[in-house]
């Protein structure tokens, strides 16, 4: 029996919760304990009397659900108040993201916890299963946030992304074929804006050229072709990923000082570190600055804007791997190949190479 606990998310305007009502019946089922945070669920329209309905127990604060469980499961990286609450031995499961955080990989050093991020869990054809639902809402979320700031009032040039008969649509750049990508150029192109999207792989341009029959221009490499679009781009999303390290910087800041004024970027990868020199973290709060005239957008947790479609949807990819850490343990992570590659932290040491490179300390691997 494992008990596992679900703290409520404290980040700025984060409303989901790592587990929903069908998560808490399956491990109450398998024999564990579960622990909720009261009203962690709120924000995604779980009430407490739906987890206690499915076997759960309601605990106060966060300290309580530290304290009790062995196995915690989060949606965000750990904030301060909660790194120090972690136990030498605990498993922690959620997005980390620590190639962009060497600061936050030192401190879960220290815990002694064994720090498991669901971004780096990979399967053996590449697929990145716990990332890709929040990456398919960012993307699509990505084109919606955007075509709402090119509005006057919100800051941008007022262009309407579709256009009308006889005006022309608006122009959108997407650095990156991914998941990401893929799904912001879907909303993009059913909007009727004009979409390019630039990406490294032949073999994925092709995919997205037959799966959008032609409607999307595919541009392969991100070098002269990039720089020479972007003065005429309305919208800029980046969408560039390399599993488990900081993202590359391809748009640098000479380039988006010869953008429009009233452009707006939105960097989808800056839970990363950002593919756009000038972007940096924001908040749900305050999500907005403006550089060169240019509105960047950087909310490194953009489906917490979503909360009851996002929480579900990370539950339907989390909760098999959920329900193999909670019965077995860390020899889980020896029996499942996919699930291994998302260890990035044990007993104090680095386990994940992409995180080790990034805070530049030394690999370990797990015994």
């Amino acid at each position: 029996m494992t008990k596992v606990g679900v703290p409520k998310e404290i980040l700025d305007n984060e409303y989901r919760v790592a587990l929903t009502m069908a998560g808490t019946r399956a491990l109450v089922t398998d024999g564990h304990d579960v622990y909720v945070e009261k009203n962690a669920g709120i924000g995604s329209g779980i009430a407490d009397e739906d987890y206690v309905s499915c076997g759960a127990k309601i605990l106060p604060d966060a300290a309580s659900i530290f304290d009790t469980a062995d196995l915690i499961l989060k949606v965000k990286e750990p904030q301060a108040n909660e790194v120090k609450m972690l136990k030498k031995n605990q498993l922690l499961f959620t997005y980390l993201h620590l190639a962009a955080h060497s600061d936050l990989t030192k401190q879960l050093c220290k815990t002694g916890a064994t720090c498991i991020a669901y971004e780096t869990v990979q399967l053996d054809n590449g697929a990145l299963p716990l990332l890709t639902p929040m990456s398919e809402i960012a993307g699509r979320l990505a084109t919606q946030i955007g075509a709402n700031y090119l509005e006057r009032p919100m800051g941008g040039r007022g262009v309407l992304l579709g256009g009308v008969p006889g005006v022309e649509p608006g122009e959108v750049v997407i650095i990156g074929g991914g998941v990401v990508g893929t799904n912001a150029a879907k909303v993009a192109l059913g909007l009727g804006a004009r979409v390019t999207l630039f990406d490294m792989s032949l073999e994925r341009l092709r995919y997205l050229d037959d799966i959008f029959n032609g409607q999307l221009r595919t541009v392969f490499s991100v070098g002269h072709y990039l720089e020479s679009l972007l003065p005429s781009a309305d919208l800029v999303i980046g969408a560039v990923l390399i599993p488990g390290k900081q993202a590359p910087r391809i748009v640098t800041k000479g380039m988006v000082a010869k953008m429009k004024k009233g452009a707006v970027i939105v960097d989808v990868s800056v839970d990363q570190g950002g593919c756009i020199e000038t972007i940096h973290s924001t908040t749900h709060s305050s999500p907005i600055y403006e550089v060169s005239g240019v509105v960047h957008y950087g909310v490194a947790n953009i489906p917490g804007a979503v909360p009851w479609t996002s929480t579900r949807a990370l539950t339907n990819a989390t909760l098999s791997y959920v329900l193999k850490l909670a019965n077995g343990g860390i020899e889980a992570l020896k029996a499942d190949k996919a699930l291994s590659k998302g260890l990035n932290i044990h007993q104090g040491e680095i386990i994940h190479p992409a995180v080790a490179e990034a805070v530049g300390s030394p690999v370990s691997v797990l015994k």
